[in-house]
Parts: C-alpha cells; structure tokens; sequence
C-alpha cells in the first residue's frame, strides 16, 4: 500500500472529504428508513449504494487524497517510521481518542508512539476506520485488541474478542489459547477468559502434550488444577505433566507446594502411589508437604467407603473425581447417523475408585433418543438385563434429542455413594476434535434435560458430528457422602 504525504489542504477540498462521509453516513440512515417503509408500505423499494462509498473512502486512503493529517508511527527502540496519510474527520467520527488528539495538535503531523507489534497492523486498523472491515491472523488479535481498546473503538474490540472466542482451536506453532487467557485477565475481559479457561479444562488431555502446557502461568496452573471439570486421561496423568511442567519453569517451593497438594491422591491407585514415593524424584522431595495426603489416599484405599465416611470428610476435594477418559470410568459411544432410530448401549465402569473396591464392577445400560423421551416414559428391559429401545411418540418437543443412563441393578454395595453422569460431546473444528459440550446428570436423575438442545443433527455439516456421526463419552463419577459424625 503506498503512503504519500502532501500539506495542508484548502478548506473547499476538506468540506469534499466532509461531503463524502456525510453521505456514507446518510446513506446508512436513509436505509434504516426506507427499511421501515417497506414493512409498512408493501410498494417501497431501497436502493442500496453504499458499498460504492466505502470503496471511494478506501481508496482516499490509500492514494492520501485530500488528506489533512499525517499519522507519524513511532516504535521505542527502533528507527523505523510509518507515515500515514489519513483524514482528521473520519479519524474522529471513529473514535473520540483520535479526536482528543487531533484538536490538541499544532501542525498536520500526528506523532504516535506504539509497540512494534501494534505497529506492525497499525495500517489495518487504521484501514478499518475508514471501510469497517478488516482481515486478520491469529497472532495479529492481540495487537488489534489492544489498539481497538487504546483508541477506544469499541466495536473492533468486542468483534476481535468475539474471533478469539471462536478461534481457540485454530493450530498455531507454539499455541495461543494460554497467551489468549493472559491478555483477557490482564485487560478485564471476563468472557474471553472464561471461554480461554474452558477450553483448556476441556481439552486438557491433548493440552498437557502440547507445547503449550509449558506457558501456563504458576496463577492459571494452580486455577486449573483446582477445577472438578477437567476432561483428562487419569489423575497420573495429570501429576505427570505437573512433573514436567515445574521442571521446565522451576517455581518457587510455595507454587510446587500448593500444586502438589492440588493432586486428588484418592483417584490414583495405590500400586501407582507406591510408585510415585519411591520413583519420583519431586515427590521425595517434597514428601513431608503431602505426608498427610497420601496418608489418608491410603486409608481411603484399604477401608470399604462406608466406613470411611463414618469419620473422614469425604465430602473433600481429595475424593472427588474428575472427567476421567479410562475406562474403568465410562466408555465411548459412537452414533452413527444419530437422527435414523433410537439407540443403546451398556458398559461396566468400577464401583468406586477406592482399592477397597476395585474388583466390584457396576453395569450401566444408555439409551438415546433423536425424539422427546418424557421422564414418564421408560424403555422396558429385556430378560438378560439390556435396555430395550423404544419410540416416544409425544408431540410436545419432538424431534429433541434425549439421553438417560441408569445402573442395570441395585446393590447394598451403593450405600453412601451417589453417581455424578457426565455426557461429553466432541466435536470437529476447524479439522480438530475437541470437546463441544459436556452435560452434568443431577445425583438423583437418569437423564438431562437440555441435552443437545441447540442441536441440528439433521444436517451432515453440522458442528456436533463427525463424519456424519454423534461423538460421546459417558463418565460416571461415584461421590461419597459423610453418614456419621465420629464422637470426639
């Protein structure tokens, strides 16, 4: 793009420029208008040009006609200038920081001082100014952001968090979505953080491979690890990346200190424990910080939980579950062209994972629905135990997908124990799989009830299949409860 720069202009050729984005402007209002005629009068027509005056706009810009302000771009530590012939009324139309500026300037030279990477896109964002359109990469977002927020553009800054809401899983060299989270808690901006935050609990499985993980600051590592909804392989796998991830950055004793004290020891079998305290390097060293810990992951291990609950807490952190992917906690289900019949499916997962009840198993039989299930309406089993699938014919809410999980039998053995069902629906983005969406069953229902309530699955394209089929994962998570509080 080529940059000219001239002087001062004559006052006739400002009020041209004046005319021009007047007319834009007036061309936007008289639209609306005649819109609104047209609902009321079915005669009306609108004429539509203004697609012709953003381009003239553009192309001022480019050639610097008539221009009556240069923008001088500075960068500290460098030589290097841009110089920017642009236009003080469209400048200020757009943002009032530039029109501050402009009115306490004393010649036709605006100076302004950016960091090298705003520097870089600044002709895009001035572009955008002038066309209200702008084409960008992943790691131009940030620089965008941050001058759209210092001009105070208000709408370039909430459409570029709105991109990098919706580009988290967009492949990047050396990832974004961490360096994405720290700018959103850095400048405030809650939706984009917890979109950030999210996505790594949902995906921290391919996460903690990722070189990534390696960039996780010690205040979002500890916030994570803290997190009951993180979709992982095994609580192992998780101490393991922390392994890495504390040789690589070298924290201070407090951060590693309360890092491993995040670690749910309860969900890690007993064999892998015993391995960790004489094999792991960092937990012998810093085995007096979770004695107490593993002492009691131990007792939960060799005690049934009944008795455990009579004077433990069970209620703690330590032995609550999270989205674990092995299968000793759900299995997958794969539901190809999900919107043909109903469907179901039965899979074993332990009773709990105390050792003391390792070899107990609990059979769980799944059934999904394309069409509204009401609660009052129950699939029948047949004699060996399966679910045996049936249509709903209801008309309130057809056509809504449904899915219900419940034990094939009772037992004594589930006495102070509930089970939290988690339904985790991939899903293909932008060539990835990832996590799309993840249902929580209450403790005490089969079902949930706004199950993939927003989804198309009639369409082939759509966001929630892959290859045309629908991509579960069922975890059931069994959460203990206090029964009686132990006399002191």
């Amino acid at each position: 793009m080529a940059w000219t720069r001239q002087g001062g202009f004559p006052e006739q050729i400002c009020v041209g420029v004046l005319l021009i984005v007047l007319c834009l402007y007036t061309v936007t209002v008289t639209e609306g208008a005649l819109k609104q005629e047209g609902v009321l009068e079915s005669g009306s027509a609108l004429i539509n040009h203004s697609m012709v005056l953003v381009q003239r706009l553009e192309a001022l810009l480019i050639h610097g006609n008539s221009s009556d302000v240069a923008l001088r771009v500075q960068t500290a530590n460098s030589d290097e200038v841009k110089v920017i012939q642009a236009h003080a009324l469209v400048l200020s139309l757009q943002s009032e920081v530039f029109e501050d500026l402009l009115q306490s300037r004393n010649s036709s030279i605006l100076t302004l001082r950016e960091a090298p990477e705003c520097a870089a896109v600044f002709e895009k964002f001035i572009r955008y100014l002038y066309c209200g359109e702008i084409s960008l990469r992943l790691e131009q977002a940030v620089p965008l952001h941050k001058l759209a927020s210092k001009y105070r553009v208000s709408a370039l800054q909430h459409g570029l968090s709105v991109y990098m809401t919706q580009h988290l899983v967009s492949d990047s060299p050396g990832g974004h979505v961490v360096s994405w989270y720290h700018y959103a808690t850095q400048t405030g901006d809650v939706t984009l953080r917890d979109s950030c935050l999210q996505y790594l609990a949902w995906n921290l499985s391919s996460v903690l491979h990722s070189r990534e993980w390696g960039s996780l600051s010690e205040e979002l590592l500890l916030s994570l690890m803290q997190r009951s909804d993180l979709i992982l392989h095994s609580e192992l796998e998780l101490y393991e990346a922390l392994e890495a991830w504390i040789a690589q950055n070298q924290p201070g004793s407090p951060t590693i200190e309360s890092a491993l004290r995040a670690i749910r020891y309860g969900m890690i079998p007993p064999q892998q424990l015993f391995r960790l305290q004489k094999q792991s390097p960092l937990m012998m060293k810093y085995y007096e910080s979770v004695r107490d810990l593993l002492f009691l992951a131990f007792q939960f291990h060799s005690a049934s939980p009944l008795q455990l609950a009579k004077y433990f807490d069970v209620n703690c952190s330590i032995f609550t579950p999270r989205n674990y992917l092995s299968p000793a906690w759900g299995s997958q289900w794969v539901i190809n062209n999900p919107t043909r019949d109903d469907r179901s499916t039965s899979f074993q997962t332990q009773l709990g994972p105390s050792g003391h009840d390792a070899t107990k198993k609990v059979t769980w039989n799944a059934l999904f629905s394309p069409r509204w299930l009401p609660l009052s309406v129950r699939s029948a089993y047949t004699d060996s135990g399966a679910m045996q699938a049936t249509r709903a014919a209801t008309s309130d809410g057809a056509g809504r997908p449904r899915i219900i999980v419940t034990p094939a039998t009772s037992s004594a053995d589930f006495a102070g124990v509930s089970f939290q069902k988690t339904v985790i629906v991939a899903a293909r983005q932008q060539g990835k799989a990832v996590v799309r969406h993840v249902y929580n069953f209450h403790q005490s229902t089969e079902e949930t009830g706004d199950f993939l309530a927003d989804a198309d699955l009639q369409r082939r394209a759509s966001e929630y299949l892959i290859d045309s089929s629908l991509y579960l994962h069922i975890v059931i998570k069994p959460l203990y409860h206090s029964l009686i509080v132990a006399r002191k």
